[in-house]
């Protein structure tokens, strides 16, 4: 499962990828999970929020919650 939290600076070994005007700061831990992994904010009828797409993931539920990678 992934989860965002919003931050003002980077912890001392985080990994820092810049974004359109934004910082991402990654963990060196979840970095060796996130290769290609694409990162939206969307907007439906379920509601609006970040979406997390990984190319590498091999298994999940039909909620897309949960993954094996």
């Amino acid at each position: 499962k992934y989860s965002l939290v919003i931050e003002d600076r980077a912890a001392e070994d985080d990994l820092v990828l810049p974004g359109g005007g934004f910082n991402v700061f990654v963990d060196p831990f979840s970095a060796q999970y996130l290769n290609g992994v694409t990162i939206d904010y969307v907007t439906s009828m379920q509601g609006s929020g970040f979406t997390f797409k990984n190319p590498n993931s091999t298994g999940g539920c039909g909620c897309g919650s949960s993954f094996s990678a």
